[in-house]
């Protein structure tokens, strides 16, 4: 890298999109983004276990059809679509089509029946899902200047800042209806998420029926964060947001931007819950008449309390948006995402 391209200024999409998708961009680095951080695909089977209940119901929904397929966004190594196939009833399994979209090369151990592609499928019937995708859809950043103006955050491939053009155009009527800057004081910032309303809405469309769903980070307009949340990780660690391609590079979504008409908006531990997983632990008379049972239910128990937790992975939204079929999740439907 030569001192020019360090010195070069960047909008943060643009810099963000480089460094995790560029050719030696984060998401393309060997060890995957399961060497650097956990998400609820790493931290519990269980969660897989309950998507495959998740996608059985939009198979009942969508009247059992000859084909279903199951799209995975932001596959990783293919961990959760893997999980989901195995988790499947075998004649449920023997109707679906499984897609893993990622930019990084498919592993050699993945099982045959995933097909790995760069983009989601066109013309589905089945469940688009999104586990922690959209908050790596990078965005813009706004900041105040001591005027009160709302200026585009500039940044280095060393990570310096600096303020650049008043924030225009879209982006603009964006930040006014969703994340207002007005009268607010010099160094709050937002994130324009218009780049994940326009993401979230062409994956969304791929689907003729069923459901898509968008899980991730989020917050709603009543809770914009003043600061905003851009951040890095590495190495299982928070870091600062460098856009070298060495870091994750995220933000919490503005899920309530994203949602389409007849979306429905869950937190993850309503959700979960919805689908039958519960962190009870089970009840103590099991320990003496069936100890090994008794041992397997408790560590159960305990993975699915880490995926329901208040103040963990429990406080994650679901975007839940589906397309010609009803709510397949009425028992935790209005329940909101934050």
């Amino acid at each position: 890298m030569t001192a020019e391209a360090t010195d070069e200024w960047h909008g943060w999409r643009a810099a963000a999109a480089a460094a995790l998708y560029g050719p030696d961009g984060f998401y393309r680095r060997p060890e995957g983004p399961a060497g650097h951080f956990r998400t609820s695909v790493h931290a519990s089977p269980l969660f897989a276990r309950a998507v495959a209940t998740l996608l059985c119901r939009v198979d009942e929904a969508l009247g059992r059809p000859a084909r279903l397929d199951f799209v995975d966004m932001a596959a990783g190594r293919g961990e959760l679509v893997a999980g989901v196939l195995a988790a499947l009833p075998a004649e449920v399994a023997a109707r679906t089509r499984a897609y893993a979209v990622e930019v990084a090369d498919r592993p050699g151990s993945l099982d045959h029946r995933i097909e790995w592609l760069p983009e989601p499928p066109a013309r589905t019937t089945g469940l688009l899902f999104a586990n922690e995708w959209l908050d790596n859809v990078p965005v813009e950043i706004a900041e105040v200047d001591s005027s009160g103006v709302p200026r585009q955050v500039l940044v280095r491939r060393d990570g310096t800042e600096r303020l650049g053009e008043q924030v225009a155009g879209a982006q603009a009527e964006w930040l006014a209806r969703w994340w207002p800057l007005t009268g607010a004081a010099e160094g709050t910032r937002a994130e324009i998420g218009l780049p994940r309303d326009e993401a979230w809405a062409a994956a969304a469309g791929t689907l003729e029926r069923g459901l898509a769903v968008a899980v991730d980070y989020a917050h709603s307009a009543p809770s914009r964060p003043p600061f905003g949340t851009l951040t890095g990780f590495r190495d299982g660690r928070e870091t600062a947001p460098v856009p070298d391609g060495s870091c994750d590079i995220t933000a919490h979504v503005a899920l309530d931007a994203c949602a389409l008409p007849g979306a429905v908006l869950l937190t993850q531990r309503a959700a979960l819950h919805a689908l039958g997983l519960s962190g009870a632990r089970p009840p103590l008379e099991l320990a003496s008449t069936r100890p090994a049972e008794y041992v397997r239910a408790l560590a159960g128990a305990g993975e699915a309390a880490e995926l329901t937790a208040a103040g963990g992975l429990g406080d994650f939204g679901w975007l839940m948006q589906p397309v010609g079929i009803p709510d397949v999740l009425t028992q935790a439907q209005g329940t909101p995402a934050d």
